[in-house]
């Protein structure tokens, strides 16, 4: 199931991702998913950055919430439990195999990079490495793509369904218009 390739991508959003980063984003290519009040949550990035290093992490966390919550995981060793259950549980190391493919499938959508080939992100398919790399790749392609990204996503403190973006310093995608009161009518 593969999910790009994505439209243009927004100058606002790419101001968000920025301000989620710290630094200037890179290469975006789309949004890959968004919180619910609309801001990017994860990015999908080019293989190949302009300045040409090859990037092999094509869906990519930014959210701050959400990797703070990715970090705590990895720093309470979610990712040891996370490889012993692939190497326990031969069901979710098929579904996790075929996650890989399928990022290495979406990626390819933007370019092969021989450097990268057959590399995705976070360990897969053998290994976890990276939870905001899994998490990333679970929110973008949906549940039950990525059996550890989902995983790591249901123990995490951070939801995508609930808003907990700090203020990114972008104006709203919208403007609201202030409300006006109506005149009140003239008596007979």
């Amino acid at each position: 199931m593969t999910r790009p390739p994505f439209g243009p991508v927004a100058e606002r959003d790419i101001r968000i991702v920025s301000a989620q980063l710290g630094r200037p984003a890179r290469d975006v290519v789309g949004i890959a998913a968004r919180c619910v009040c609309g801001a990017p949550t994860v990015v999908s990035t080019r293989p190949r950055l302009a300045d040409g290093t090859p990037f092999p992490t094509f869906y990519y966390l930014t959210h701050p919430v959400a990797t703070a919550a990715m970090s705590y995981l990895e720093a309470a060793q979610v990712m040891v439990e996370c490889t012993e259950l692939l190497a326990a549980d031969p069901v979710v190391a098929a579904a996790y195999t075929r996650a890989h493919e399928e990022y290495l499938a979406d990626r390819a959508l933007y370019g092969v990079v021989e450097e990268i080939a057959g590399v995705s992100a976070g360990g897969m398919p053998t290994r976890v490495k990276c939870l905001h790399a899994l998490a990333g790749h679970a929110l973008a392609a949906g549940p039950g793509v990525n059996p550890i990204g989902d995983l790591a996503l249901e123990r995490s403190a951070w939801s995508p369904n609930v808003c907990q973006c700090p203020d990114y310093g972008v104006e709203p995608a919208v403007e609201i218009e202030p409300a006006v009161e109506a005149a009140p009518e003239a008596g007979p």
